[in-house]
């Protein structure tokens, strides 16, 4: 429906980490770009200036997404709508949980309401979700197949029994790569209303017949993940203790493993969405496909950024954290032809390079820790 014609593009949340790299392929590729962005001071810094980084064609517009008069005004003559705007982190929505909700829901519920309701010509809805609402990735085990875990409980934790186990044998189990097929198991408010978001998404599609693309994106990284937010990502936290000379922070035992997916690939992702004329009524995982443990992904940056420091191990967690989660691309590369491109290493040379870039590259992971711990919320 979309495909082969130039489009002006709604990007909410645009001036953020995907939302800018995605701006510019779009404009690469000759559409134009509105991007409708909060500055959120925590991801953006105090003085909520717009990026260098946004092209000067980009059409930047000030609002926020809970704001419904002026989102209706940013839809304003919009083909296709990124809705990429939301307050993320694990950690902080256990204690910001008004806040997660009133963005990413309530966010949500206005986009879709002037949808609805009120004079449009939008003719796509690219929707960027999260590998949270899995909760644990997919599992199998020897004596009883593919079996969805239990969530760790504070005793074994506390025991640093970090692995999960058979909810019907207690074996052990095996981690696979994760279905959109699989049960989902939302470990944090993060993730309740992410998978909300997708429930009113495709909800409305069904209901009013606008295409509509779920995207779940894994552990997204990349240059202009922001280094001011100490929730952005575990990369840039790492690269922030380097860069100031402390050893990385490894919790649990380090053994747990994520899907690390460069941004250019997500990117390739969302173009592909936006194009596609099949690609609608779908929820597609994104990521990389590839399993990296945390103590893997700690030591290769101690190495890159500053091999005379180590990392260490802490043997705490965080309430809401999961074990082991990784994508399965099927449905990504046939309802896409989504094929991912960069290799952790190559792609984490990028995000050094950026860090090296920096004005300023504070250690912020002392105030996550200790709003966490004021909250009770590691164990």
């Amino acid at each position: 429906m979309v495909h082969g014609y130039l489009m002006r593009v709604l990007i909410t949340g645009g001036a953020g980490f995907i939302g800018s790299h995605t701006t510019d392929v779009l404009l690469d590729t000759g559409h134009e770009v509105r991007v409708f962005d909060n500055l959120d001071p925590q991801v953006h810094g105090p003085d909520r200036q717009w990026p260098a980084y946004l092209h000067a064609s980009v059409e930047c517009v000030l609002g926020d997404v809970r704001d419904k008069a002026a989102l209706a005004r940013a839809l304003s003559d919009i083909d296709v709508v990124f809705h990429m705007a939301a307050a993320t982190g694990v950690g902080q929505s256990m204690y910001q949980i008004d806040k997660y909700f009133e963005i990413n829901v309530q966010g949500t519920a206005h986009l879709l309401d002037i949808l609805a309701n009120e004079s449009h010509q939008v003719r796509k809805l690219i929707v960027s979700s999260s590998r949270a609402v899995y909760g644990e990735g997919a599992y199998s085990c020897p004596r009883c197949g593919i079996v969805v875990p239990h969530k760790r409980s504070d005793p074994q934790i506390h025991a640093k029994q970090w692995e999960v186990t058979c909810p019907h044998c207690t074996s052990p189990i095996t981690s696979s790569p994760t279905p959109e097929t699989k049960t989902l198991q939302p470990s944090s408010m993060y993730a309740i209303t992410k998978l909300t978001q997708e429930q009113m998404c495709l909800c409305f599609e069904e209901a009013y017949d606008l295409p509509v693309v779920v995207l779940r994106y894994f552990n997204v990284y990349g240059p202009r993940q922001s280094y001011v937010n100490p929730y952005s990502g575990i990369i840039t936290a790492f690269l922030s203790r380097l860069f100031n000379g402390k050893a990385p922070e490894v919790y649990e035992d380090g053994e747990m493993t994520r899907d690390f997916v460069h941004v250019s690939d997500v990117v390739q992702a969302n173009m592909l969405a936006m194009g596609r004329e099949g690609a609608k009524s779908q929820v597609i995982n994104i990521g990389s496909g590839v399993n990296t443990s945390i103590h893997t992904l700690a030591e290769l940056l101690c190495e890159m950024v500053s091999p005379d420091i180590k990392l260490q191990v802490v043997g705490i967690t965080r309430v809401g954290d999961i074990r082991h989660c990784t994508a399965d691309l099927g449905l990504a590369k046939t309802c896409l032809g989504y094929e991912p491109r960069i290799q952790l290493q190559y792609g984490l040379q990028s995000v050094i390079e950026d860090a090296k870039q920096q004005a300023e590259l504070g250690d912020r992971s002392a105030i996550a820790l200790k709003e966490l711990e004021k909250s009770g919320l590691l164990r």
